[in-house]
C-alpha cells in the first residue's frame, strides 16, 4: 500500500509545498469522488469512497507540520509512543510550568495583554520547535524528531488552553 506522499507523489520528507500538496489532493479527489461512480456498482462506489477517504486522511495528515512529522517518524520505524511516553526534558516541564502559571493568572485576572504575551511566545517556541524538527527529520534523526514531536504536541494542547482562555474571556 502507499504511503501518503507517494499517494500524492511528493517527497516524503518535512518541507513540502503546500501548493503542490493542494494541488495532488485535488487531482486524487477528482478522480475518486463519489460523484464521478453514480453508475457504477456498489462495489465500485465502495472502492472510490474508501479511496476518497484515504485522501482526505493523507491530506490532513501532510497538512500539519506536527502530524507530517509524526508521520515521517513512523514511517521511518519510531513509534511516538505518545501514551506511554510522556518523559521530558526538565526545563521543558519547567517552561510548562511557568506558562500555565501565566495562564492561571491571565485567567484570573481577566488580562487580556497576559494571554496576549503568553500567546507570542508560544507562537515563538513552536515555531523554534518545528525548525529543530525539520532539522532533525532533514538528517534522519527520528528517534530525536520523535522527542521533539511530542514537545510539539504539548505545544499545540498548551495553546488551545490559551484559545479557550480568549473565548472564555470573550463570554
Amino acid at each position: 500500500m502507499q504511503n501518503h506522499f507517494e499517494l500524492f507523489q511528493l517527497p516524503a520528507q518535512f518541507g513540502l509545498d503546500m501548493s503542490a500538496l493542494d494541488s495532488a489532493y485535488r487531482d486524487v479527489q477528482g478522480k475518486v469522488h463519489p460523484d464521478r461512480f453514480i453508475n457504477a456498482s456498489s462495489a465500485e462506489k465502495r472502492v472510490a469512497m474508501q479511496w476518497a477517504t484515504r485522501a482526505n486522511e493523507a491530506y490532513q495528515t501532510l497538512k500539519s507540520p506536527q502530524k507530517r512529522a509524526q508521520y515521517l517518524c513512523e514511517l521511518n520505524g519510531v513509534d511516538l509512543q505518545t501514551e506511554s511516553n510522556t518523559a521530558m526534558p526538565v526545563s521543558f516541564l519547567m517552561q510548562q510550568m511557568e506558562w500555565r502559571e501565566e495562564l492561571g493568572d491571565a485567567r484570573a485576572g481577566k488580562d487580556a495583554d497576559a494571554l496576549d504575551a503568553l500567546d507570542r511566545q508560544l507562537r515563538g517556541e513552536r515555531k523554534a520547535l518545528l525548525a529543530q524538527v525539520a532539522a532533525q527529520l532533514d538528517a534522519a534523526d527520528y528517534v530525536n524528531a520523535a522527542q521533539s514531536v511530542r514537545a510539539l504536541m504539548f505545544l499545540d494542547k498548551f495553546g488551545e488552553e490559551v484559545r479557550f482562555a480568549y473565548e472564555a474571556m470573550e463570554a
